[in-house]
């Protein structure tokens, strides 16, 4: 006796096991779409890397050139900024000279000043004469002497 669930229940495992492959067929596909769309990530992700690797490196190429001028100008500067320094060392060198005269020919005129109460002095436009002859070749020698200050005394290295 055929009973109706035993012709349905041959049927339901032929449908189950079709479903079941139906299932491994999908379950499949979507492994294999998974698969694919993990290996397209990765290339992406491999291709971000790389851009931004040559990002970087052309980055740092750039910035070795800037690098390069800056030190380029900061020798420059130093240079100057040395030359400025031996000038001024020269220009003070000068002035404590120039200084050091003056203040011996302000003792020379205040030397003379007070002999030419006792002796017969003029002057002139072109410069102090004096009739006392002891003082007047003093003072013109004096005044004549070169100022000895000069770079190329004062720094040898």
């Amino acid at each position: 006796m055929a009973s109706p669930g035993g012709t349905s229940s041959g049927s339901s495992m032929f449908h189950s096991s079709g479903s079941s492959e139906d299932l491994q067929a999908a379950m499949d596909e979507k492994k294999r779409k998974r698969m694919i769309s993990n290996r397209e990530s990765a290339r992406r992700s491999r291709l971000r890397k790389q851009k931004h690797l040559d990002d970087l490196m052309a980055l740092a190429n750039q910035l070795r050139k800037e690098n390069s001028r800056v030190l380029a100008v900061l020798n420059l500067t130093t240079r100057h900024c040395a030359a400025a320094q031996a000038e001024n060392s020269v220009l003070k060198a000068q002035m404590m000279e120039l200084s050091s005269r003056l203040e011996s020919l302000n003792e020379m005129l205040d030397i003379f000043n007070v002999n030419s109460s006792s002796s017969s002095s003029f002057f002139m436009g072109d410069g102090l004469h004096a009739i006392d002859n002891s003082i007047s070749p003093l003072i013109q020698s004096y005044t004549t002497q070169p100022i000895m200050a000069a770079a190329e005394h004062m720094f040898h290295h």
